[in-house]
């Protein structure tokens, strides 16, 4: 193993992440592991021009893990990740909120390549969760792959199969190769994948109902996906339940990085549509089988059992900063100059409401993302709020936003914002809760 030499710069990134995947109980009889995950940081290829050589690609992989990675509410995971890529990594753990086990000031900085590491997180919530390194995209020197984990309901609700769909985008050069994001895309060609796949076909009975978590897993761009001929019933967004709701159309409209489960019941042989803002481009389809079909219909769904968030929020008693996407002047920084010694973009006390007017000062659609805790879209009177909560939000161009959050997680922890647009870099800042 070569020896670990730690850039300072990247240590203070995976610190401002929380430290809530790497953290060590202070004081006090430690809780019992209850889970164990392999993950490894490793060079692969995509099969995505028939007939043509694979791509190569970078990708966060579980190890021994054929389908998908499920963890359970509640779990305490030892995670073992190894780092086969020439450069230093660290896996970052999007949905993964809670409070912090440690300082995050004394965070474990990214393994360094040929590094074996291991760390404890903790699983305080159920959803859908997405374990990545492209934060680190400064230094990849090709596309990367996210990993899906499952933190599954300690009561899951009824349902004949939980169906995970990656939608990812891909930018390919004449010669097959493919662009990372944060460069010139020039003279290549978008393409689109679920689960890897270019035509992806998902199985099903008659009457099945299928939960099916989409993620776009795309790094700029906002996804319109739908499932023509069906009502999708969303139930979690971002990883936390949300008020059941039919999605309009049928569609599916997901910021980079975020969540949307959906329940469905398969009635007949559907497509699968994605629309990227340009056009509509089948990705996939749903096939039903000539078996037997369900004889009996199950009965609507009911709301997935909640995650102890806050019931309320304190506007009135709020407090409220303005937080401008990307501007240059506002104290954004690529990741790889990241250091918590520059300003916060603001300081909270626990147990404080804080409400964020995210403002797009840019051209394009920015899209924010709040570590460490989820957040509430404010109606536009600032007198209540959606259904849902939410990690990830577009923004439009001119545009200004208002979120709000309870600020319950103690520690320093990051603010992203990206333009969708290829090359753009994407940019962090810090907050803290004190």
């Amino acid at each position: 193993m070569k020896p670990r030499i730690f850039d300072p710069n990247r240590r203070e990134v995976l610190a401002g992440l929380g430290a809530s995947a790497a953290g060590v109980l202070a004081g006090g009889a430690t809780p019992p592991v209850t889970a164990q995950l392999a993950l490894q940081a490793r060079a692969s290829t995509l099969s995505l021009r028939p007939g043509q050589p694979a791509t190569p690609i970078w990708e966060l992989a579980a190890v021994s893990h054929l389908q998908d990675v499920r963890l359970k509410r509640g779990d305490r995971c030892e995670v073992v990740f190894r780092n086969d890529l020439p450069v230093p990594l660290a896996p970052v753990w999007y949905g993964l909120n809670g409070p912090a086990t440690a300082d995050p000031l004394r965070g474990r900085a990214p393994a360094p390549s040929n590094a074996v590491e291991t760390s404890i997180v903790s699983i305080p919530h159920a959803g859908t969760l997405l374990a990545d390194f492209r934060l680190f995209e400064d230094s990849l020197k090709q596309p990367a792959r996210p990993l899906p984990i499952l933190a599954t309901e300690t009561s899951p609700p009824v349902v004949d199969r939980d169906e995970v769909l990656l939608i990812e985008e891909w930018r390919l050069r004449p010669d097959g190769t493919a662009v990372p994001p944060g460069q010139d895309p020039k003279e290549a060609t978008p393409l689109y994948t679920i689960n890897g796949q270019t035509s992806f076909e998902l199985s099903a009975l008659g009457h099945q109902r299928l939960r099916l978590r989409f993620i776009n897993g795309s790094q700029r761009t906002a996804l319109a996906i739908k499932l023509e001929s069906h009502e999708v019933r969303v139930l979690a967004l971002d990883g936390q339940p949300a008020e059941p709701f039919s999605a309009r159309n049928g569609a599916l409209v997901l910021a980079p990085g975020a969540r949307a489960d959906a329940f469905v019941d398969a009635a007949v042989s559907a497509r699968f549509l994605l629309h990227d803002g340009t056009a509509a481009h089948q990705v996939g389809s749903l096939k039903i089988s000539d078996q037997l079909a369900r004889r009996v219909a199950l009965a609507p769904p009911q709301p997935l059992a909640p995650n102890d968030l806050p019931e309320k929020l304190d506007l009135r008693g709020a407090l409220r900063f303005d937080v401008a996407l990307g501007a240059p002047d506002a104290g954004w920084a690529r990741p790889v100059n990241f250091s918590t010694a520059s300003a916060p973009a603001f300081r909270a006390k626990t147990g404080r409401t804080v409400v964020l007017a995210l403002k797009n000062p840019g051209s394009v659609t920015t899209v924010f993302h709040l570590h460490g805790h989820p957040f509430r879209l404010l109606d536009k009177l600032d007198d209540g709020w959606k259904p849902y909560w939410l990690d990830t939000l577009a923004i439009e161009p001119g545009q200004t936003q208002r979120v709000a959050f309870a600020a319950t997680a103690p520690g320093r922890w990051l603010l992203e914002s990206v333009a969708t647009d290829w090359a753009a870099p994407r940019l962090v800042r810090w907050y803290a809760v004190e």
